[in-house]
């Protein structure tokens, strides 16, 4: 796997993790103190559009690692609740890194 995919999956990541943030904070301000109606909608949709290109980078991602079903559902979904996809980001990293530099875990021999 080539480490454009895992780096494309990050930069998702994180955008989508920090639009969910600035997004809820902007349904506090609106429907707590009644301001900001329109940079709410305005969030709302930069979220949204940012939200559909993470799915793509997470599916492609998932393909190319050959996750699970389940899995590959839990980050998709992370990408919905606030500050969960900055943990499962670093997670998938983990896991992912070896499969980018080429380097096979050795079986252990009993």
């Amino acid at each position: 796997m080539k480490s454009s995919v895992l780096t494309r999956y990050r930069v998702m990541a994180y955008v989508t993790a920090v639009m969910l943030l600035i997004l809820c904070a902007c349904m506090v301000a609106k429907y707590g103190f009644h301001t900001a109606e329109d940079l709410t909608f305005a969030v709302s949709q930069i979220h949204g559009v940012l939200y559909i290109i993470y799915l793509v980078v997470a599916f492609d991602l998932g393909s190319k690692a050959r996750w699970p079903f389940g899995k590959l559902l839990w980050i998709l979904v992370s990408g919905t609740i606030p500050t969960a996809a900055f943990f499962v980001e670093r997670k998938v990293v983990r896991e992912t890194l070896p499969l980018v530099s080429g380097v096979r875990p050795e079986p252990v021999k009993a």
